[in-house]
């Protein structure tokens, strides 16, 4: 008997890995058997029936037989140019989710190396360069959106009745992972030296920036082809035969199926080499252009950017912006930004039109999208607090919300969820990093105290973005990578300092903070207080005004004596406000002692 075989666990675990393999196949056989026969759907059919295809690379007969046949990869790429997504950055991520949700191969890539470039796509004036600390933390805020974004959807799938298979997969990859290691010399003998120039200065995007615009330069030229180089990356590790894009993205798209066919072909290795078959072909489509009521492409740069983060805009406005739609556009939104079925859409929107004042729609479209990118939760607390604030006589008519109540925070005491994450960026001055790194998780709220910072430390539970192992180096830029905090000495933090102003740490696996460093005297001049900072105590306050009140009656207390009546009148001074809602608050101890009439006056 051979060696693997005496090997009972390895060989059981992978001939179980194999029979599911082949179940899985089997499984999708008989799914394309139903399509054919009609009894089940073709997703390529509900795209179009939800209006997802703009422009089609490929022939989309063929696409839809082979998303019948295959088990195809798709993907869709966000370049870190902002610190959030916005809504306009959702709709061709919702393809990708449906695929999923299918059982299809599901990528999103961030482009930690391409957003240093910039697209150049439909722009004239070149992006700005962003530095090292943009770059890591735009990178750092939207991974974690993304990984919010694909725990909703994994809730969306249990909603609507989804099954798990075991072949489902999803990713979420940073193109600098492998542009970092990659050398011009490769790129130029497998893809560079078989592209010509004229169909690339053929291109609208090159006339325009060059006629008309501040010109265009090397980099910003190779943008496509470095684009097509991620996708035959994925394309050939992950099976990733489809990318999905935003309307600009056509020719880029076009570039990228080209590039791939003739990186495939340069191929020399024959045990390397992939099948050119047109089972075996990129493609790709663009979803169509998400406007506001004015028509005006949604963006950063139009300034009028619906943010998916929410201290950029908050859950509460994200509700009443989509509640605001109209009526004409609020059917295309559902089947845009929810998983609900269209025929459910089609009776909606039968009740809606009975009594539209109501705007069943619209608060069924603002419900779905805040469930998708804040969770359930967040979303059935938006709907209570905008049904409350609004609605006459009950939850009957809601009128067009107009307010903005105060960011969300998480509950005190809650394990920390994708949903309910604290706020990650934040600022410190300077002086903190001549702590230990126990009083600098402190500092920043991962820790309740300092003794508690050190429990973490010692049992691994933070990390600072720098490179992984124990080297103590910087974070490689446009990358995101970890390495556990140690009992280091105090100073040692500096060392992971990104273009010296910018840390970022987190604690377990969702709570993050990225922390711009201000001078001292910055911090000062803000009003600001940290955890811990010196002087700064809620107590060590109250006994301050204590003693000069004390004084000022001539009496000396002791420092007991200040102690015991800062807690008393700390206790009685403490109020409660209704999270989410600053406006409601309840009384505290001496307004309570005052209405029970339990406060007399002395001597009486």
């Amino acid at each position: 008997m051979s060696q693997a075989l005496q090997s009972k666990g390895p060989a059981w675990i992978h001939l179980k890995t194999l029979k599911k393999r082949e179940d899985a196949a089997k499984q999708w056989d008989e799914r394309a058997e139903a399509i054919l026969r009609g009894e089940a759907r073709n997703l390529w059919d509900i795209f179009e029936e939800r209006g997802f295809i703009k422009d089609v690379a490929g022939r989309p007969e063929s696409i839809k037989e082979l998303m019948r046949t295959k088990r195809i990869g798709a993907y869709v790429g966000v370049d870190p140019t902002a610190p959030s997504l916005h809504l306009g950055h959702l709709l061709p991520m919702m393809p990708v989710f449906w695929m999923y949700l299918h059982g299809y191969r599901a990528v999103t890539l961030i482009g930690g190396a391409t957003a240093r470039i910039g697209d150049p796509t439909g722009r004239l004036q070149s992006r700005e360069t962003m530095s090292n600390s943009e770059i890591a933390t735009n990178i750092t805020r939207i991974h974690y959106q993304m990984k919010k974004l694909w725990t909703n959807v994994e809730a969306e799938k249990h909603k609507y009745g989804y099954q798990r298979t075991w072949d489902m997969s999803r990713h979420l990859v940073n193109n600098n992972t492998w542009w970092q290691s990659l050398s011009l010399y490769d790129v130029m003998k497998r893809l560079g030296r078989y592209v010509r120039m004229g169909p690339m200065l053929s291109r609208d995007t090159v006339k325009n920036k060059m006629e008309k615009g501040d010109g265009m330069s090397v980099a910003e030229f190779m943008y496509p082809l470095m684009q097509g180089w991620d996708w035959w990356h994925m394309y050939s590790k992950l099976g990733v035969q489809m990318q999905v894009g935003g309307s600009d993205q056509y020719g880029n798209i076009v570039t990228g199926i080209e590039s791939i066919k003739t990186i495939r072909a340069s191929e020399t290795a024959e045990h390397l080499k992939i099948a050119e078959t047109w089972k075996d072909d990129p493609i790709g489509f663009t979803v169509p252009l998400l406007t506001d009521g004015a028509g005006t492409k949604f963006g950063k740069t139009a300034g009028n950017a619906i943010w998916l983060d929410p201290t950029m805009t908050s859950a509460f406005s994200l509700y009443g912006y989509l509640v605001r739609r109209p009526d004409d556009e609020v059917e295309q939104l559902l089947k845009y930004f929810t998983f609900m079925p269209v025929p459910d859409i089609t009776k909606l929107m039968e009740e809606h039109g009975q009594d539209p004042p109501k705007r069943v729609a619209q608060h069924k479209l603002a419900f779905e999208v805040l469930a998708l990118v804040h969770g359930a939760e967040v979303a059935t607390r938006e709907q209570h607090q905008h049904r409350l604030m609004y609605s006459k006589g009950g939850a009957a008519a809601v009128p067009v919300p107009t307010g903005d109540p105060s960011e969300y925070q998480a509950a005190d005491g809650r394990p920390v969820t994708p949903n309910n994450a604290p706020r990650m960026d934040m600022q410190l001055p300077r002086s903190v990093l001549s702590m230990s790194p126990a009083k600098i998780l402190h500092a920043t709220g991962l820790a309740a105290s300092t003794s508690e910072g050190h429990r973490i430390l010692a049992q691994s539970g933070a990390y600072v973005a720098a490179r992984p192992g124990d080297s103590m180096r910087e974070l490689i830029p446009g990358n995101l990578d970890w390495t556990p905090m140690k009992l280091w000495q105090p100073q040692a933090v500096q060392t992971f300092l990104i273009d010296g102003r910018v840390l970022i740490l987190r604690k377990g696996k969702h709570n993050v903070r990225i922390i711009e460093m201000v001078s001292d005297e910055e911090w000062k001049a803000s009003g600001k207080t940290y955890p811990g900072e010196p002087g700064t105590g809620k107590t060590r306050q109250a006994m301050a005004v204590l003693r000069e009140l004390a004084e000022a009656e001539g009496k000396t207390l002791s420092q007991k004596e200040l102690y015991r009546l800062a807690q008393e009148k700390l206790a009685a001074e403490e109020e409660t406000t209704v999270v989410n809602n600053p406006d409601i608050r309840f009384p505290n101890k001496l307004e309570r002692m005052k209405v029970l009439g339990e406060l007399k006056p002395k001597g009486k």
